[in-house]
């Protein structure tokens, strides 16, 4: 029988999927995770946005538009929000939510919901099924920052570290399949070893695996110290990071719950670029939040300016039921889109500025693809590559930055 593994949302859900996948082929099934004709569809949903939820069910429809008679089965953030817009959509005979969801690979066949309790523990640990070039280990689930827009604490749970001689084990075994491993979680900043902080502990021990090149997931300003930056310097982990800021505006920030200011945020920017020639710093920020102002998003617009980020992603705020912004005066929604427009044009200045200071210079970049015309890659600070000279899939070759182009640079392998 054929199964379809579907995923929407964050790489933590990606990583679920994959162990869902490997335990499926296991048990002789034939997967995809392309939306076609099969005999049975899984989703992994989404709950970050009122968009992603519309997502899910708008997935679910294409689905039956594949096969209209196929099993389906829901899992993740939706349905532990809400199982009930689910529940009585033709076809669906299984919902999960967030917990456990690798109890789906053998109970394929049940029916039914089972939405269970969050634990207070790290939940067992997957087995997953890697790419060709690049894989995803999960270290860390669930949050404690209970931001005041987020619902995602309360639907994955509070914070909880996995035992570091597990990660070993899997980097050890995904090493053996890919280049590049990609440290993901909920909160990875969080990730702790008996009750301390300790994910500038993880990362002195990723240099023991020679041959693979680590990226850090998403980040918290406040992890940015002497100890971590000295950490992923000795280390094979790339100067690519991923500073989740959200606002540029102090009153914003603290009616968002942030535990930092702009002040504080902009040393960490400053921290990394003076001790990483080449850094990449990317970020989130919210348009529209409520109670923005004119005048709070000019500074959000000047803040990110003085940050010099590569790429922002832009997100119009999104009314989440449950969580404390919800109570609070929201922005119209045509002043959330105009301010988005703003702020992505900005962002083409930066993503230009940056790209700008790379010309000429040599990197490495792991092959990942070919298109037919062009090897495509990523460079250590994450810039997209297109080479024309042939290259060896799943490999690292030597280029130099020529110009921009498409949504990377174009490169000239070099000898």
């Amino acid at each position: 029988m054929k199964v379809v593994v579907y995923t929407l949302g964050c790489k933590v859900n990606q990583y679920e999927s994959d162990g869902l996948i490997y335990g499926l082929k296991q048990l002789g099934y034939e997967v995809s995770t392309e939306i076609e004709y099969a005999d049975i569809y899984i989703l992994n949903s989404c709950a970050v946005t009122n968009e992603a939820e519309k997502k899910s069910r708008q997935t679910i429809a294409k689905f039956k538009a594949c096969n209209n008679n196929a099993k389906i089965i829901v899992c993740g953030c939706a349905s532990q929000k809400n199982s009930n817009q689910f529940s009585n959509i033709a076809n669906i005979t299984l919902i999960k939510g967030t917990a456990n969801k690798q109890a789906i690979v053998d109970k394929i066949n049940s029916v039914g919901q089972e939405i269970d309790e969050l634990s207070l523990e790290y939940e067992k640990d997957y087995i997953v099924s890697p790419s060709k070039t690049r894989a995803h280990i999960k270290i860390q689930d669930g949050c404690n920052n209970f931001c005041s827009y987020c619902i995602i604490p309360y639907l994955r749970g509070r914070s909880r570290s996995r035992n570091l001689d597990s990660i070993l084990k899997e980097i050890e075994f995904l090493s053996k399949c890919v280049k590049e491993i990609v440290i993901t979680g909920i909160d990875i900043t969080d990730y702790k070893i008996n009750g301390q902080k300790a994910i500038t502990q993880l990362i002195e021990q990723l240099k023991q695996y020679n041959d693979v090149r680590f990226r850090l997931g998403s980040l918290e300003q406040g992890i940015i110290d002497e100890e971590f930056v000295k950490a992923v310097k000795n280390s094979n982990v790339c100067p690519h990071f991923h500073l989740s800021l959200q606002s540029g505006c102090d009153a914003t920030l603290k009616r968002m719950n942030r535990k930092y200011t702009t002040k504080q945020f902009l040393d960490s920017v400053n921290y990394i670029k003076n001790n990483f020639e080449n850094a990449c710093i990317t970020t989130d920020v919210i348009v529209g939040f409520p109670e923005e102002s004119d005048e709070e998003f000019k500074q959000t617009c000047q803040f990110v300016q003085e940050c010099g980020f590569y790429n922002m992603h832009i997100f119009p705020y999104s009314v989440r039921s449950g969580t404390v912004a919800e109570k609070m005066k929201q922005v119209d929604g045509s002043v959330k889109r105009e301010r988005a427009k703003v702020l992505a044009d900005i962002n083409r200045k930066l993503n230009k500025n940056y790209i700008e200071k790379c010309l000429g210079k040599r990197f490495s970049v792991l092959i990942e693809e070919f298109d037919g015309e062009y090897y495509i890659g990523h460079t250590e600070n994450y810039l997209k590559c297109y080479i024309k000279e042939e290259c060896t899939l799943n490999t690292f070759v030597s280029i130099k930055i020529l110009k921009q182009y498409k949504d990377g640079v174009l490169a000239q392998k070099e000898n």
